[in-house]
């Protein structure tokens, strides 16, 4: 992937197009007032991209939705500091100053496609309405999004496109505007890396053209290839701030060391637990007169748990980091590098799935001239099959029908061809790729991970012996059966739908992209829990994903779908190494590497 040429940005003739200082919002939330920012102060220039990087919780997506005033009412916020956005004052302005703002400087793409977009109206009413655009405008920004067929799409209602599709409308809703500001929040998880490739190229267009833009991301190599500078956020607080190159190649601080050694790619070792971040050790510090990382970090010592560190100048690159050690960084040893590796592979006899010329087709919407529903075909003839204790990853890009045929597997949708055969007609369990909405919020987690033992038992303490067996399973501790949904985080929620996928120890388990939305030491997390559950239990597993590096790591085999065809199928060492086909050649070309090395 080409990569933007850092660009040096001159304060003293340019004013910023956003200045932010001392920024800090606490809000409420179940009862309790807790602070989500804590003191942010950064600038963002005309032309200059800016990543904001971190875990889930760490704070980004608070930062574009306070811009916008956009905080949820319900949780009380109360914001202190200031916002200037092209010189106006954000921060205690009225209603109609932030309407304005929103209407005319500032646009932002949606972390969720699936409720950003208005289900009863069609895609062409909805970019009509954001920015008044005419058909020729509306056809052509979603072909610059790379969707197909642009006049379809339009005339299309939300639930007829798929969520990479729904992603590229919202981006091209956002960009049609020409803003100032332009806060893309996890534009590219959703898609695939041919798609997001062709997204962060007018990413860069947009920046040519002296828009701001304020990238959220959790994927450094991403970050890598677009953005001039980078933010690290911990706990509501930058961390470390830097040129992107200076901070991948010489981290200051132990927390984006910790990132970037969390993140896989094609070079991981697949034969043993993949590294995550260190997690909470010790006793809880109070983070007002502390570092708030210290009860993670490995070089902590005495001085970090009653000094709270200011951002200051480091040796190692040519910005700055809040930590009082930060020369140790670079002698971190890698969190999880002495792991012990996976066993060995699991004997396969038998088959738990088979698909034979599975074909599917949808209704486009359209009418033939009789009055005919015209028909699109998702899946052409498909004939895969899975063994026990075998991992096969589905890979292929947005649209290509990986979730239809997931969800023929699990016996959700019927083929309208083919045939699946299943071991003992037993159906499989699922776990989707939002476990937020997987879970119902007003529902116990042990109610809902014990219901499918109902049929089993109606012993309510055997059902809640195994809920805890499950939780234990999982890496969870059994005292959280009795909590809703909302008092875990999504890690855990995650985890929660897993529980629950295997406390009935299914011989199939089928995974529809669960670590899509992650950061990558909670996905690495997913990762190693699938690995190790499948392993330990001898299920089988179909796992579809638009992560080749994921596909690469957890499965035997990949299988690549491309326009509802199976184009190639092999083991991930051979398909990385010599695929058969083009479009196998181009899902690999496209995905973003990361250059680790070090030197200024």
């Amino acid at each position: 992937m080409t990569t933007l040429s850092h660009r040096t940005f001159e304060t003293a003739t340019t004013k910023p197009v956003l200045a932010i200082k001392d920024l800090s919002v606490t809000l409420s939330r179940e009862g309790r007032r807790s602070r989500v920012l804590d003191g942010i102060s950064f600038d963002l220039f005309p032309g200059e991209i800016v990543a904001l990087v971190g875990e889930s919780g760490s704070g980004k997506t608070s930062i574009g939705l306070t811009i916008q005033g956009l905080l949820p009412r319900e949780s009380q916020p109360h914001v202190t500091g200031s916002i200037l956005l092209t010189g106006i004052e954000l921060v205690g302005a009225g209603a109609h100053t932030l309407r304005h703002a929103r209407r005319h400087v500032v646009r932002a793409i949606s972390q969720d496609p699936m409720s950003a977009l208005n289900p009863t109206m069609t895609i062409r009413r909805q970019m009509r309405e954001s920015n008044g655009a005419s058909n020729a405008s509306i056809a052509d920004w979603l072909s610059r999004t790379g969707l197909p067929d642009p006049d379809r799409i339009a005339d299309s209602l939300p639930h007829r496109l798929s969520g990479g599709q729904r992603q590229r409308v919202l981006i091209a809703m956002a960009m049609m505007a020409k803003p100032k500001l332009l806060i893309a929040d996890e534009p590219n998880t959703a898609l695939d890396v041919t798609t997001q490739q062709q997204i962060l190229d007018l990413l860069r267009d947009h920046a040519r053209e002296h828009t701001a833009i304020l990238f959220v991301t959790h994927d450094l190599a991403v970050a890598a290839s677009l953005a001039d500078r980078v933010l690290v956020l911990y706990a509501g607080r930058i961390v470390e701030i830097g040129h992107i190159r200076d901070v991948v190649r010489n981290p200051a601080h132990p927390y984006s060391a910790g990132l970037l050694a969390a993140r896989f790619d094609f070079n991981s070792d697949r034969l043993r637990p993949l590294p995550t971040l260190p997690p909470e050790r010790g006793h809880s510090v109070n983070i007002e007169s502390a570092c708030a990382y210290a009860t993670r970090c490995p070089l902590a010592q005495p001085d970090c748990t009653a000094i709270r560190p200011a951002l200051l100048p480091v040796s190692s690159h040519r910005g700055t980091a809040a930590c009082l050690h930060s020369e140790q960084t670079p002698f971190l040893a890698k969190p999880g590098a002495f792991s012990k590796p996976w066993p060995a592979k699991m004997t396969q006899e038998g088959t738990v799935l088979k698909l034979s010329n599975v074909g599917k087709s949808y209704p486009t919407g359209a009418r033939s001239f009789w009055g005919f529903r015209r028909l699109k075909p998702v899946l052409k003839s498909v004939s895969l099959s899975i063994k026990s204790g075998e991992c096969v990853a589905l890979v292929g890009e947005s649209g290509a029908g990986k979730s239809t045929l997931l969800r023929i597997a699990a016996g959700l949708l019927a083929p309208e061809s083919g045939k699946v055969s299943r071991f003992d007609d037993l159906l499989p369990q699922v776990v989707f790729q939002d476990p937020i909405s997987a879970l119902t919020p007003w529902l116990s987690i042990g109610e809902q991970i014990g219901e499918r033992l109902r049929a089993l038992s109606r012993d309510s303490d055997y059902r809640r012996r195994r809920v805890g067996e499950a939780l234990n399973l999982v890496g969870l501790d059994p005292v959280l059966m009795d909590a809703l949904p909302s008092e875990l985080s999504v890690g855990q929620c995650q985890r929660a739908v897993v529980a629950r996928g295997v406390i009935v120890r299914p011989k199939l388990l089928l995974c529809d992209e669960p670590i899509s939305a992650m950061d990558v030491s909670l996905a690495a997390t997913t990762l190693n829990l699938l690995g190790d559950l499948r392993r330990r239990l001898g299920m089988a597993m179909l796992f579809v994903t638009h992560d080749l590096a994921a596909a690469r790591i957890i499965a035997d085999r990949i299988a690549v779908l491309k326009d509802g065809e199976l184009v190639e199928v092999a083991d991930p060492d051979t398909l990385l190494a010599a695929p058969q086909t083009a479009y196998t050649r181009s899902l690999i070309a496209a995905v973003p590497a990361l250059d680790t090395r070090q030197g200024r």
